[in-house]
């Protein structure tokens, strides 16, 4: 990394821009001649092609003269392929052309002295570049930073930028891992809406994928077939051969990349249970413990999705330090709260009940519902043991783009459940000790389907809108042929369309007191949760149910105790006697979602459909667990 305001990283892969000479090296072992291929700009068939040479590990290496900023490149394998730069930073065109060579120093940042923000202060807005403006730029969302920032927002999560095929998508088909999508304003576009969002204090968190390449445009297998291992499958095919050091180079790289030459606050991990590494040392240890060590001059995050809810990645060190990953995203939080929500029981849902509350706080008290137990959707036991954790290991959310997305019409916990225990579940989420994450929209209780879409072409198109509709056969929605002609089709733009915000729907009542409600909840955070999440130690959660009432207790600080009172029932609810509910006598009254005094909750009373945050000084729960 540089010094002064401009910044860049030195990649093992593709080109290294220098005034005197440009570095291109490619690693391709089977190949029997490697060019670069050079071109003007706009020009559609390359001018002059380069020979590089091959050194014994199969790398292929030369430095070009001819070449500077703004011009095409790529390489031309055994005299006939012409492919663009697997690390390219930047496109000419789609992710069928060549690559464009850029100065990595060009930017020159404003806020080169941003030592961004410690975990504990995260509070997570995920958003899709595409859908979240109707310009679908990262120069649109710059305007709306300060929106955020007032919301109560720390940090904007960026579903995945990395270049795909087609105009539109959702990012989880990237090919070109190193290129901002030339379509949301490429690397330029991107370094500007990061400075613009540290000027106001806000984080940027990039969600990446290590654990497939898209189907458009990936053409690394027809010419470094080394890079996969074909008899390893994935849902997405051949697994990543990360047995093979230029291939875990060229991810781990990919990682400091983003966190160094773009100021990247932290990253989200897709999917890491379906990374096939064969090595002694999982992935996500090496990468982290590497960003770790980069990176000791400024706080940097890294998240990850797993629905195996491990644990050894997100240890602490005996002095609460985070050697790896800061949080794993929750899903068993996010199933229990909709199911509380909506009633629903299919599919993944199966493992969550209705009933009781009971597994909701228990998730909120010691991280994961499955801790090692029996799944039934599963058909095996899941999880290990996670009370020892602090709970700020976890991110929680109640709504994100899979499980929004992922729904056959893409619609939206508000318009599923009761605005009463929309409230509920949305207070909790805010100002339990989890770190929160909220969708785009979810800030002001947009109801509007975001869908998941695409823009392939020919067999590979119709491929996925066959695939999406059988994925949703066995579901209740289905059951009625006439709801399948009304599908969305993935590859439509009108699907796309329907999917991006509506931000005149702030100004209408509703929304606008949803989005006040949102905002009390966030300043509630910030004044008073987020001092003592600072330093809290695994461990500190308890929690004690009745039905549809649950009590969770967290002592963040020694002596401090962090009180949810939660009833999600439509009766009152007394509160068991075996709480010592007089200590709240002197309590602070953090939130309640409907009038509260001191004197109800003394007396053990919580009503209907109603959620309460207290403040106390010691426990509640004597030895009661």
């Amino acid at each position: 990394m540089s010094g002064g305001d401009t910044f860049s990283f030195d990649t093992s892969w593709g080109a290294r821009y220098a005034p005197e000479g440009s570095r291109f090296r490619l690693w391709a072992p089977s190949a029997k001649s490697v060019e670069l291929a050079v071109a003007e700009v706009d020009s559609t068939e390359p001018d002059h092609f380069q020979p590089l040479t091959k050194s014994d590990d199969g790398w292929w290496e030369t430095v070009a003269t001819s070449i500077g900023p703004g011009m095409s490149y790529g390489y031309r394998l055994d005299g006939e392929t012409l492919v663009a730069d697997p690390a390219a930073r930047a496109q000419s065109g789609d992710v069928h052309w060549l690559s464009r060579l850029v100065d990595p120093r060009a930017h020159q940042w404003r806020t080169a002295d941003w030592k961004g923000r410690p975990w504990h202060e995260c509070v997570f807005y995920e958003l899709h570049v595409g859908t979240f403006t109707e310009e679908g730029t990262f120069d649109a969302i710059i305007p709306k930073l300060d929106y955020l920032r007032d919301v109560g927002i720390t940090a904007i999560e960026l579903l995945p930028v990395a270049q795909f095929g087609g105009q539109r998508g959702w990012g989880y088909d990237g090919v070109l891992l190193y290129c901002p999508h030339q379509v949301y304003g490429g690397p330029e576009g991107l370094k500007r809406l990061v400075d613009a969002a540290h000027e106001r204090g806000l984080m940027v968190f990039l969600d990446v994928v290590y654990n497939h390449f898209g189907p458009d445009g990936n053409y690394i297998p027809t010419y470094i077939p080394e890079f996969f291992h074909q008899e390893i499958s994935t849902p997405w095919g051949a697994a990543i051969a990360y047995d093979e050091k230029p291939v875990r180079d060229f991810m781990i790289e990919n990682a400091l990349y983003w966190i160094t030459e773009y100021r990247i606050d932290g990253l989200r991990l897709d999917a890491i249970d379906s990374i096939k590494d064969t090595t002694d040392t999982p992935l996500v240890k090496e990468l982290a413990a590497r960003v770790r060590e980069v990176m000791s001059d400024r706080h940097v995050h890294i998240t990850t999705e797993d629905d195996r809810n491990i644990t050894w990645h997100i240890e602490r060190g005996e002095d609460g330090s985070i050697p790896l990953v800061s949080g794993e995203w929750n899903d068993d939080f996010h199933h229990t709260a909709h199911v509380l929500a909506t009633a629903e029981q299919e599919s993944y849902y199966s493992d969550y009940t209705r009933e009781t509350a009971a597994q909701m706080a228990r998730s909120l008290a010691t991280g994961f519902v499955f801790q090692g137990d029996m799944s039934k959707h599963r058909d095996r036991e899941v999880g290990n043991p996670s009370a020892h954790l602090p709970p700020t290991a976890f991110v929680n959310f109640i709504q994100n783009h899979d499980q929004i997305g992922n729904r056959a019409f893409g619609d939206r916990l508000r318009s599923l459940s009761s605005a009463r225990i929309y409230d509920c579940v949305q207070a909790i989420l805010l100002l339990s000790p989890q770190i929160p994450l909220m969708f785009q929209g979810d800030e002001f209780g947009d109801c509007n389907s975001f869908c998941f879409f695409t823009d392939f072409d020919g067999e590979l198109a119709s491929a996925v809108s066959l695939g999406r509709r059988k994925e949703f056969r066995k579901f209740a929605a289905f059951e009625d042929e006439e709801a399948a002609e009304v599908f969305p089709d993935p590859n439509s733009e009108r699907t796309f369309e329907i999917s991006r915000i509506d931000w005149d729907l702030v100004t209408r009542p509703i929304q606008r007191r949803r989005l006040q409600v949102t905002t009390k909840l966030l300043k509630q955070r910030q004044d008073v949760l987020m001092p003592l999440l600072d330093g809290a130690r695994g461990g500190c959660g308890k929690s004690l149910v009745d039905g549809l009432g649950f009590v969770v207790s967290w002592e963040l600080q020694p002596g401090r105790v962090y009180h949810l009172f939660a009833n999600l029932s439509d009766e009152a609810w007394t509160i068991p006697e075996a709480l010592d509910t007089a200590r709240l006598s002197g309590a602070e009254i953090v939130y309640a979602n409907h009038k509260q005094s001191h004197e109800e909750l003394s007396a053990g009373r919580v009503p209907a459909m109603t959620v309460v945050f207290a403040l106390a000084d010691g426990q509640l729960f004597g030895g009661v667990q």
